[in-house]
């Protein structure tokens, strides 16, 4: 089993989306636990919204490319597109940080939000 830290983000029917990615994440991942949920403000957009963010801390027998193929359509079924993103709508985000001892998404681990809701 592989140990994943996973962070999920929306800007749009947050607590919504938040708890239908979550539900589709129990699908594919094992020992599923969560951080506690967070607002942050967007970051380097002219735009000002507000995010949900939360870790994901889980298991799994996916290999690296799968898992993320999964995030990936987790997100599309989410109705994630270029044209909603480029209208400032996130309606999921799901980014792999840890997958066993490999950081993903480097820039994004000094973020405040991210040390805010590690363990």
């Amino acid at each position: 089993m592989h140990q994943v830290i996973i962070s999920l983000a929306s800007n749009h029917e947050a607590k919504k989306n938040l708890f239908e990615a979550q539900r589709c994440l129990e699908q594919i991942l094992d020992e599923v636990n969560y951080s506690d949920c967070i607002q942050t403000k967007s970051i380097g957009t002219h735009q000002q919204c507000i995010y949900h963010n939360q870790l994901l801390f889980g298991s799994t027998s996916l290999t690296v490319n799968d898992l993320l193929s999964c995030l990936k359509a987790i997100e599309t079924g989410m109705g994630r597109t270029k044209e909603a993103r480029e209208q400032g709508i996130v309606c999921i985000d799901l980014d792999l940080m840890l997958y066993d001892d490999q950081r993903y998404h480097l820039r994004d681990w000094d973020r405040p939000y991210i040390q805010r809701l590690l363990p």
